[in-house]
């Protein structure tokens, strides 16, 4: 008779091999069992496309065409024809940022960001492009300083020495690619020096699909696109529709000290027109942070995110997330259930950038919040039209609006409305020179200092700094009152 240890030894080594043969495909009547096939397999994959094509003949018309584009944050349905057929010209234009602050922008298709392109993995993307940046600016007398653009796809998988390459004005590039991977891809001009053109409002989304869709079925589909605008006062003091111009600071550019940073190339654009959506309803976002340089942290509040695909990939998925982080040029797709009636912010909990207008609102009715929503950003003061005072407008949004508003009421500090009318211009000064030795030798300032228990920093303004400051102070005080002010930001 064998010895149980035997009898164990002799089971354990028929198990190993039925499940060795199992695993090899030798189980189950000898035949081999089907493998799922890899939807990465390269060697599948298209790469052959023709070399791209530039000529001197320019489009002319529409700026942008094509079925598979969307003009807004209402991500349209996918086309089902298989040939994508693409037209975005580049073309310089003056949008409007921020409320009064209107902004010398280069785009795609005349607009920023760029148009949405949806597609689906294996569709052929035939893309066309002049460069019409030597295009008069409608309803303006400025005159564009035409210049070098290109189109990089980071959807495609192509030379770039041949689709990527630069064009003059005047000429077209024409050229194909087929998309292989599933994502949410970004866009953008690449010619150097590419930080500058990013920056300038050059870049956009293209949404490629899996090639049997997603896995689930949503009721709204939104694009959200984060970025960044680093503006400075037109040093040739133009001006359009009576606004002061606006173009590229590239010395905060280079240094990453945005002025504004926004979803959907507007500073509370999704506040002044939220998206739609009901309760229970389930919402798919398309996001993507277009940069040019900094890390985007996007949230919606009152809700979570049920699914998250990195990149847009529904093989990259996370379930449950609260934040979704995004490097320059990272995405996501993000999916939740709208729990109930009510409005839900979407922000940037990098709340430095969310200060800048990187919030939005998704209305799901019922009644409005008394007051307004809470934004969790620094509103905008109205626009002076005086150079230096639009000069002291941006110093004190840059440096002032964390602790002071002008009409807003008090935060960390007091509202400084009306106070070129109880503070002389000689204490102003003085106080923005040198605040810690004003707090020290001054009683007014001591009162201060006792009622808001902050010290205020110095900011190491210089003298005309601060000449310009309490211009822009005495403009507030005549041209403002306090109700036009927006509700002190939280």
């Amino acid at each position: 008779m064998a010895s149980p240890v035997g009898m164990f030894s002799r089971a354990f080594v028929v198990a190993a091999l039925t499940i060795g043969a199992v695993s090899l495909g030798l189980g189950g009547c000898g035949k081999e069992e089907k493998r799922p096939a890899d939807p990465y397999d390269v060697s599948k994959m298209d790469f052959k496309a023709p070399p791209a094509a530039v000529t001197n003949t320019r489009h002319s018309g529409p700026l942008a065409v094509g079925e598979a584009l969307g003009m807004d944050a209402a991500v349209k349905p996918l086309v089902p024809e298989p040939v994508k057929t693409i037209q975005l010209d580049t073309v310089h234009r003056i949008i409007e940022i921020a409320p009064g602050v209107k902004f010398s922008a280069w785009t795609f298709g005349g607009q920023v960001p760029a148009p949405v392109i949806r597609a689906r993995v294996g569709d052929r993307i035939k893309f066309s492009m002049t460069n019409r940046s030597d295009e008069p600016i409608p309803g303006t007398d400025i005159a564009p300083a035409p210049m070098m653009h290109s189109m990089d796809f980071h959807a495609a998988m192509v030379s770039p020495t041949d689709k990527y390459r630069s064009i003059a004005p005047g000429q077209t590039i024409q050229f194909e690619f087929t998309p292989n991977y599933p994502g949410v891809f970004m866009y953008h001009c690449g010619t150097p020096m590419v930080l500058e053109h990013i920056a300038s409002g050059m870049y956009g989304m293209i949404i490629v699909e899996p090639r049997g869709g997603y896995p689930t079925k949503v009721d709204r589909e939104y694009a959200i696109i984060q970025s960044e605008f680093y503006t400075r006062l037109d040093p040739e003091h133009r001006t359009v529709d009576g606004q002061p111009l606006y173009v590229l600071d590239g010395e905060h550019l280079r240094a990453k000290q945005p002025t504004y940073t926004v979803f959907n190339g507007r500073y509370n654009g999704m506040v002044e027109k939220p998206l739609q959506a009901k309760p229970g309803e389930r919402v798919r976002l398309f996001v993507l942070n277009a940069g040019p340089s900094n890390t985007s942290s996007f949230h919606v509040v009152g809700t979570i995110f049920d699914r998250v695909w990195l990149d847009g990939n529904p093989d990259n998925q996370m379930r449950g997330m609260q934040t979704v982080l995004l490097g320059s040029s990272g995405s996501a797709i993000v999916e939740f259930v709208v729990p109930e009636a009510g409005s839900y912010v979407m922000v940037d909990h990098h709340f430095a950038n969310a200060s800048q207008g990187a919030i939005g609102i998704i209305a799901a009715g019922g009644k409005p919040e008394p007051g307004g929503p809470e934004h969790h950003n620094m509103p905008a003061t109205p626009t002076p039209t005086d150079p230096d005072a639009v000069k002291a407008k941006l110093a004190f949004e840059g440096k002032c609006l964390a602790c002071h508003t002008i009409g807003g009421g008090d935060k960390v500090g007091p509202d400084l409305y009306g106070v070129t009318r109880t503070r002389s211009d000689e204490w102003l000064a003085k106080w923005l020179k040198s605040p810690e030795t004003m707090l020290q030798t001054d009683p007014d300032a001591k009162t201060l200092l006792a009622k808001y228990r902050l010290p205020m920093p110095n900011q190491n303004l210089n003298d005309a700094e601060i000449g310009q400051l309490i211009e822009y102070f005495h403009w507030a005080d005549e041209n403002l009152q306090p109700q036009q002010a927006p509700p002190m930001a939280h």
